[in-house]
């Protein structure tokens, strides 16, 4: 094993612990805290279906340990069940222990069944009637009704049954599934409740309660809810497939039933039915997780609104515009004589959106071109884009189906767009479309002028506002041309060359990337001196890992801001100890990539879509795009500077792989986040 290196997988459990230690900090609202926690439930469903899947399949095939540390599978295995059984009991405790009673003390309960009053339990009683068991199917099991098909992360109930049915057949168990159509967590009317006050019922409480009535004439003696992970990774053998929208929807559908990888039980039922469950899921004791409260805690996220308890949540703000934005003219006007650089969430994702809007509706505008990843089911980009197909513009929309668990809304997303007459390219199999990119072509005085979008996140418009990222939008020829080139390759797949101002995954990123890491080692090992600053979301591509320890050795000073995973050791004396990592998490999910070289006082700032992960790479498409501005320069390195000074969400990761988070104490308080909001929202 090389110790030099973290585990993909066990650094990425230690993301999912600090996003549990928001929901551990009193300092964050109540209900903002009961949304952390509700997101760590939702990382580990993703840290499961995908990652422990992708292991257990390694591990039935015996296949070699994988990555540079080279954990034998069964080990890494084993360790993670360590990590993950420690996180779940966390979660748990939290919720039972602290959340609960917190919530209730503010007004917002929600009611065990010991709880209800007679009004409240006769209200329950005929909305089971009414609204749940006309959706439900009740089973007993025999050879002709086996053990039904479970979807992936449902909610279902092993149930102890005793007596003979109505054929005179004895029965021993029976099963319930909730349906999706049902609401997780039912609201109790107001004239159930105190003035001010939000009565919550779960739906597993109310069946469980009710259970009886769906088995007439026998003697229900249990009734125990559960909740099976599958493997939801998407196979597609690029070797075979010659329509990769007919087969992704096949795998889409398959996924919903792949392999078992984890189990949740209540934690009262009986050993012998985690048994039986255990066995006809063919799943171990290991990967049973025995939970004291809902199956999925995600679910809690539907009461994180609740309209008039403003004291609970973050105090809104409004999103800012930069002072280029702030005048009468339109945007190519704008433009046309000056780039702007966007910081969301604290500046608006409307410019963006009117962009294409304008693009859309502009008689000059002879083409526009995107690319879409992740947009939304409802965005209105997409809407903008068919506005402009309809109207005889060229429209070209790269879209990757393959963005994982939005396959579905992608696909639905390309008949749309070409039934408006739209050319819709798919993403390469094998390559993901990361890229982050739009081009609008202008007829000015008979001459043709590009306009880009170009940024570090999604096309969508819900996560702009939660999401930290930067947009660049630019009328340069010379960027619009590498764009141009860029467009070219996605559709047509031939190489982009002679691209001055943008750098591209799989082509041209990576070894930049490595040449510009040597050239600061070159500069320190001259005496120079030398600095990286990289702000990306995740780390993990070995040989960029190898490269900055090796800089790191000849006296560069390192500083990585990674959100997520890190496999690069830092602080290993002779090794690495001039890297040093931090993770910041707070308020918004920091997503942006940054990268920034000394490069000898020419300083080089780089924006992109682009992880420093293998993946990004080697097996996507990405974009990264220099910032040349002073103006702008100055503006990145005083935020990627802010990122570093802050003390109070920041986490500084050890040598043993552990983060350590990091306090003002007596010094004054730094908060990257808070200090955005301050100098960049509207409000300020």
């Amino acid at each position: 094993m090389n110790s030099h290196y973290i585990n993909r997988e066990l650094s990425l459990l230690e993301f999912h612990k600090r996003v549990l230690a928001q929901a551990l900090d009193s300092d964050v609202p109540l209900l903002e805290r009961l949304r952390f926690l509700c997101i760590s439930c939702t990382n580990l469903d993703e840290f499961f279906e995908i990652r422990v899947a992708g292991l257990k399949q390694r591990m039935e095939i015996g296949a070699p340990a994988q990555g540079p540390e080279k954990i034998p599978a069964r080990e890494l295995f084993d360790a993670l069940r360590i990590e993950t059984a420690e996180l779940v009991r966390q979660q748990y405790e939290l919720l039972n222990n602290v959340m609960f009673p917190e919530l209730t003390k503010a007004s917002v309960r929600f009611l065990q069944s010991e709880e209800w009053n007679d009004e409240q339990l006769a209200w329950l009683s005929q909305y089971f009637d009414e609204q749940v068991v006309p959706v439900l199917t009740p089973l007993t099991f025999d050879p002709s009704r086996p053990f039904p098909r479970i979807l992936n992360k449902s909610l279902n109930f092993i149930i102890r049954l005793h007596g003979k049915d109505a054929f005179g057949r004895r029965r021993h168990r029976g099963m319930v599934q909730a349906p999706r159509s049902l609401p997780r967590i039912i609201e109790l009317p107001e004239e159930l409740s105190q003035p001010g006050e939000h009565n919550f019922v779960f739906l597993s409480s109310v069946i469980r309660v009710h259970v009886d009535r769906l088995f007439p004439g026998l003697e229900v003696d249990g009734c125990y809810q559960f909740r099976v992970t599958r493997n939801s990774d998407l196979y597609i053998d690029e070797e075979e497939v010659d329509d990769l929208v007919r087969a992704l929807e096949g795998q889409l559908e398959a996924s919903r039933y792949g392999a078992a990888v984890r189990i949740e039980i209540g934690h009262e039922c009986p050993e012998d039915l985690q048994e039986f469950l255990l066995d006809h899921f063919h799943l171990e004791a290991g990967d049973m997780y025995l939970v004291e409260g809902p199956v999925n805690l995600n679910r809690l996220s539907t009461v994180c609104n609740i309209s008039d308890k403003p004291e609970l949540l973050y105090q809104p703000f409004t999103q800012g515009l930069p002072d280029e934005l702030l005048s009468d003219d339109d945007i190519f006007t704008i433009l046309s004589k000056k780039n702007v650089l966007l910081h969301h969430p604290y500046q608006s994702f409307a410019p963006v959106i009117e962009f294409i809007s304008t693009a859309a509706a502009d008689p000059n505008v002879l083409a526009i071109k995107q690319t879409l990843y992740r947009t939304g089911a409802e965005s209105p980009i997409v809407g903008h884009l068919v506005t402009a197909a309809r109207s005889g513009k060229e429209v070209t929309v790269v879209i990757e189906l393959m963005a994982r668990f939005d396959e579905a809304a992608n696909i639905a997303l390309a008949n749309r767009l070409q039934e408006a007459g739209a050319s819709v390219v798919y993403g390469l199999v094998g390559f993901k479309t990361h890229a982050k990119m739009t081009l609008v072509v202008r007829r000015e005085n008979e001459q043709l002028i590009r306009y880009v979008h170009l940024g570090t996140g999604n096309y969508h418009h819900a996560t702009t506002s939660v999401y930290t990222d930067y947009g660049y939008l630019s009328s340069s020829q010379r960027l619009g041309e590498d764009v141009h080139k860029l467009f070219l390759q996605l559709t047509s797949l031939t190489e982009a060359r002679g691209m001055t101002r943008m750098l591209a995954s799989p082509f041209t990123l990576f070894d930049a990337l490595i040449d510009k890491i040597k050239r600061e080692t070159e500069n320190a090992k001259a005496g120079k001196d030398a600095r990286i600053i990289a702000k990306v979301n995740s780390l993990n591509e070995p040989q960029i890992i190898d490269a900055l320890c090796e800089a790191s050795q000849a006296g560069v000073k390192i500083d990585l801001i990674i959100r997520g995973i890190c496999s690069l050791r830092p602080g290993v004396k002779g090794f690495s100890e001039n890297v040093h990592v931090r993770s910041i998490v707070g308020r918004f999910l920091e997503h942006s990539r940054v990268y920034y070289f000394l490069n000898d006082g020419e300083e080089e700032f780089y924006c992109s879509s682009a992880d420093w992960m293998e993946r990004n790479m080697f097996r996507r498409n990405e974009s990264c795009f220099e910032i040349r501005q002073k103006a702008m320069k100055e503006q990145l390195r005083a935020h990627l500077e802010l990122f570093l000074a802050d003390n109070c969400q920041a986490w500084v990761l050890n040598a043993d792989g552990r983060y350590k988070r990091q306090s003002p104490g007596k010094k004054e308080r730094v908060s990257a986040q808070e200090t955005f909001l301050e100098y960049l929202s509207a409000d300020s």
